[in-house]
């Protein structure tokens, strides 16, 4: 008869033994491969390691990357700060999730919060949309700060409430609300995959005093780009979706670390970190790979 608890064990030790026999040179490779937006299994292939190997160091650096990014990026002297969720998905659509797993599958939104002037990502949060997640979301960007700043966010309600809570009148806050006309034309009874042709924008003064030219959700809004185009579960009408809340959690968390630490900003010419005063160096791929052993 099969002892198959010893087999899975038997195969465990072997998934633990591949990864600390990865030389660190090769765990560099697989962490640039999905830095710059390879699925798991492509890294795979590439490399010529096991999906599971490169799921598990995923998991370690990505663990790491969520302890260093609270290390380090806190008491930011932002002046203008913009907000936006981007949607994504876990295990399955929310319309589609079986029962069995009504609590660890469906939509997900990863809250971004950026400083329009030196791009860097100050908070993230992954969670659900709702007021519950916007407040403990806008009270961890609050605690980064180091002063008053401009905050622009787009016309979501959940905001509001938030924000006078946690600021308590100490921001000079907007809302940018877009104006989106009804299509138009063969494709005007068609469902639309994405919103129709913007109109035109509103600029709804919350709180304070805001400089009317610096509400823009414009830096945030491509950031979203930059975070479909680097992290492979977040492309669209694709099979590349996260399977597990935890990995989807690790892979963002890896994303916000190399965009904030490592990557080369075209405009600034730096990295977001070293232009928001947190860094004078270029974090190279190497070091992100290196937390792992600062962590244990």
């Amino acid at each position: 008869m099969l002892d198959r608890s010893r087999i899975i064990l038997t195969f465990v030790s072997t998934i633990r033994n591949g990864m600390n026999q990865l030389s660190l040179e090769k765990r560099t490779q697989i962490i640039t491969l999905l830095v710059e937006g390879n699925s798991l299994r492509a890294t795979s292939r590439i490399t010529g390691t096991s999906i599971n190997t490169v799921t598990k160091l995923l998991v370690d650096v990505g663990r790491a990357c969520m302890k260093f990014h609270d290390e380090k990026v806190k008491n930011v002297s932002s002046k203008k700060i913009q907000m936006d969720e981007i949607w994504s998905f876990v295990y399955a659509k929310q319309k589609n999730v079986p029962d069995a797993k009504k609590d660890s599958a469906g939509d997900v939104w990863t809250w971004t919060a950026i400083d329009a002037e030196t791009k860097l990502i100050v908070s993230y949060y992954v969670a659900d949309r709702s007021a519950e997640s916007a407040h403990t979301f806008i009270k961890d960007v609050a605690e980064r700060l180091t002063g008053r700043v401009q905050l622009t966010t787009d016309g979501y309600q959940r905001y509001l409430e938030p924000v006078a809570d946690i600021f308590q009148g100490n921001i000079d806050y907007a809302q940018l609300i877009k104006v989106y006309g009804a299509a138009k034309g063969e494709h005007a009874t068609e469902q639309r995959y994405s919103p129709g042709e913007c109109t035109g924008t509103k600029k709804n003064v919350v709180y304070g005093k805001p400089n009317p030219k610096d509400i823009s959700t414009s830096f945030v809004e491509r950031q979203n780009l930059t975070m479909r185009m680097h992290m492979r579960r977040f492309t669209r009408l694709t099979n590349a979706f996260s399977k597990k809340i935890e990995n989807h959690c690790y892979a963002v968390a890896l994303h916000f670390v190399y965009y904030n630490f490592c990557r080369i900003h075209k405009t600034l010419r730096v990295t977001p970190a070293m232009e928001a005063g947190l860094t004078n160096d270029i974090m190279e791929i190497e070091d992100i790979v290196k937390l792992v052993d600062k962590t244990i």
